[in-house]
């Protein structure tokens, strides 16, 4: 396991989530189906914090010691196969292997995200007074006070997973956008200045670019995400999908869109720039 990837995966995570947190904040409220002011409005924009602080570091570790380990597995295959079968998606081998690396180093991150987000949402959307209330809430699912039969603890769990399906067809559709867009940036960089390595202010600003790319055309499963995790009752996907266009239309699934692009562009700059520093950094100090 690279510790570098380790390491400068779990700063990148909390420094972007921290700094951008208000920005989140209120993407969830324009989200919510109970509607922006009745979410909390402007107050309270650090509100689930918690959370996110807790969850923060470990799942952008995970994503970045998956990422970085299959990325560099499909580099060694390439080098060491015969020159007939380096390229097996010819020239477009480097990119589909990038997207393959974030879409596994997606789904081990939303082993820790998901149940992150699902405490923190319902923070943010001011269902509960904070995280930790949230989390208690949900905790208390397993045998309710006065009620002859809780969820148990399978159903503690199942709801802190709420909105797996649905995050994990978010999140892979926007890596698969954002990675092979930011690596190929900097190649193109590396190319054109002659050197082999990419700094942090580069690697940021292409980060913000391959961000907001990702973020404008995936919204729609981000809308369908929030709902998903604040609905008061669990929802199949395809008949919440349902009831949001006939209640709300087509529009409704590009609310907060502004914001997310803002917050993920934004987000970009700071995770993937912080990250390259911190690789480059430790690397140097080898």
């Amino acid at each position: 396991m690279d510790s570098r990837s380790l390491q400068a995966g779990a700063l990148a995570g909390t420094t972007v989530d921290l700094s951008l947190y208000p920005i989140d904040t209120l993407k969830t409220r324009l989200q919510s189906s109970a509607g922006f002011q009745h979410s909390g409005g402007f107050q309270g924009i650090y509100r689930g914090v918690g959370s996110a602080l807790v969850g923060s570091a470990p799942g952008a570790a995970l994503f970045f010691v998956s990422y970085e380990s299959i990325k560099s597995s499909f580099k060694r295959r390439r080098d060491t196969a015969i020159p007939s079968q380096r390229n097996t998606w010819g020239d477009w081998s480097e990119p589909v292997e990038h997207m393959i690396a974030a879409s596994v180093g997606e789904v081990a991150a939303c082993a820790v995200r998901v149940p992150t987000e699902v405490v923190k949402q319902r923070a943010q959307a001011v269902q509960a007074p904070s995280s930790l209330a949230a989390l208690r809430s949900i905790w208390a699912l397993r045998n309710p006070s006065g009620a002859v039969n809780g969820i148990g603890l399978v159903g503690v769990w199942r709801e802190m997973y709420r909105g797996w399906g649905i995050t994990v067809m978010r999140e892979v559709p926007f890596t698969v956008i954002q990675f092979p867009l930011w690596e190929g940036l900097k190649e193109w960089r590396r190319r054109t200045q002659g050197r082999d390595s990419i700094s942090g202010w580069e690697s940021g600003l292409f980060g913000s670019v391959a961000g907001a790319v990702a973020a404008g055309i995936t919204t729609p499963l981000d809308v369908l995400k929030t709902r998903m995790m604040l609905a008061k009752e669990r929802q199949a996907m395809i008949p919440l999908l349902a009831s949001i266009l006939k209640e709300s239309g087509p529009r409704a699934f590009f609310a907060g869109l502004g914001p997310r692009i803002l917050w993920i562009s934004a987000g970009g700059a700071i995770f993937l720039g912080s990250y390259q520093w911190a690789y480059n950094a430790l690397q140097d100090a080898r």
